[in-house]
């Protein structure tokens, strides 16, 4: 495929002897004596090369249209002000070379070769980037950080298989997701996924739900009732909160891991099911070892594939991503206007310590898409819960889990900001400072005092 350049030259000769060279050497080109001319033409450019002092609009600002227009596009500047301060000024503008006049052709069309070359390398790297993001995003599991990107990796390898898998992180870090995509991308995609959360079945109950029971086998009994694991043959089994099971159904369980066998509560039938186990655990299993609440034989059972997945604190470059992504799901299922979230609101949810992780964020985006009036969400819309706020603030009066004191104090200070709705005066009563010191700390911020 032909390159096509756009020269943009205001001297006519200089202009039609670089564009017979371009064509000579196979190049297409497009051509121009001004800026207003060669804005028309940039959208079909794959290089510009252009003079530094045109009439009109100069070189440096056209350089800073390009740059905003397409960041990608290479442009080479040539002048015959050639001084040192020009190059500093066409680099900084976005320039990806600098050829003071006169120069040889030869020295033309080695430079714009290079600079080609690189635009393929960059486009090249690009691409491969993309292609590892889509091979690594599961269902609406979104994560660009170095450890979500191995854990996607993992979930690739593992899913095909039949191992166990065992996930653990806190609550809302999104282990129900992980289990789905690990079922959802395995030969078993086409038969039962059942999940049973372990600490929301009370310890009477646990054994006829997990097992199933027979009539008769209790009061109340008037039929046979199949249980979680008969339900999940041939599929996948997600067991939540795993460290919440009893020692007694502990032993079921192991049993079921080893010889995917069982009694239902009242029968004395074995039935033999296929069945992949997913455990999930919010909770230490290594410190129940030590203190015997359970079994290690069934922890090295289930611990065959372990995945851990950290906190949204510890990974908040996905953040933004994540942001986006609930901004767009949310936006369409609760009929709101906004379309986009700004740079500020997403700083804002970046300043946040998240102790509910991801499921804590996604409900803080649909409270405040429901309450935003615009079409953008912004750090004022952002409404985060003053009660976790309040709670992880107050803790031992220390600070929060995975927070700098900077972060902390920059979090106490946003958070006066908008309980005054921006009254600066009111939020350094608040704060017990001088509304000096305030204006200081909003400069340390980045935040620009507006206000009389």
């Amino acid at each position: 495929m032909k390159h096509r350049v756009l020269v943009v030259e205001d001297e006519e000769k200089l202009r039609r002897v670089i564009e017979l060279q371009l064509r000579s050497a196979g190049y297409e080109v497009d051509h121009a004596s001004s800026v207003e001319e060669a804005i028309k033409l940039v959208d079909r450019a794959d290089l510009v090369l252009t003079d530094l002092r045109l009439p009109g609009i100069d070189g440096l600002e056209f350089l800073s249209i390009l740059h905003r227009q397409n960041a990608q596009l290479p442009v080479i500047v040539m002048t015959a002000f050639g001084t040192v301060e020009n190059a500093v000024q066409a680099m900084k503008a976005g320039a990806v070379d600098f050829l003071p006049k006169p120069f040889s052709l030869d020295h033309l069309m080695a430079v714009i070769q290079k600079a080609l070359e690189v635009r393929a390398l960059r486009d090249e790297n690009r691409q491969l980037r993309e292609e590892l993001g889509r091979r690594y995003t599961f269902d609406n599991i979104v994560g660009h950080s170095a450890a979500m990107q191995e854990i996607f990796a993992t979930v690739a390898r593992v899913a095909p298989t039949n191992a166990t898998v065992l996930l653990a992180g806190e609550s809302g870090v999104g282990k129900d997701l992980v289990a789905r995509a690990i079922h959802y991308h395995s030969p078993r995609r086409e038969r039962p996924f059942v999940k049973i959360n372990c600490s929301a079945i009370p310890e009477n109950l646990m054994e006829s739900e997990l097992f199933g029971f027979e009539k008769g086998a209790f009061t109340g009994a008037i039929n046979s009732k199949p249980g979680k694991f008969e339900q999940a043959d041939t599929g996948t089994a997600f067991l939540d909160e795993i460290g919440d099971v009893p020692p007694a159904i502990q032993v079921k369980l192991l049993r079921v891991l080893q010889e995917r066998e069982f009694e239902r509560l009242g029968s004395n039938k074995t039935r033999r099911i296929d069945v992949r186990i997913i455990a999930a655990t919010n909770q230490d299993l290594r410190a129940a070892l030590e203190q015997g609440t359970f079994r290690e034989d069934l922890y090295y059972r289930l611990n065959v594939v372990p995945i851990n997945i950290p906190p949204l604190r510890e990974r908040k470059e996905d953040i933004p991503f994540l942001a986006e992504h609930f901004v767009a799901k949310l936006a369409r299922e609760t009929g709101s206007r906004v379309e986009s979230i700004t740079e500020a609101a997403i700083q804002k949810l970046m300043q946040y310590h998240w102790p509910g992780n991801v499921r804590e964020l996604e409900n803080v985006i649909e409270r405040s898409l429901v309450l935003c009036t615009g079409t953008k969400l912004d750090a004022a819309d952002v409404r985060l819960d003053p009660i976790a706020r309040t709670r992880q603030a107050a803790a031992g009066y220390f600070l929060p889990e995975g927070m700098t004191l900077d972060e902390f104090e920059q979090a106490v200070i946003r958070e006066a900001l908008e309980r005054s709705n921006g009254n600066k005066s009111q939020a350094a009563r608040l704060l017990g400072l001088t509304r000096n010191a305030l204006r200081y700390r909003l400069s340390q911020m980045g935040i620009e005092d507006r206000s009389s």
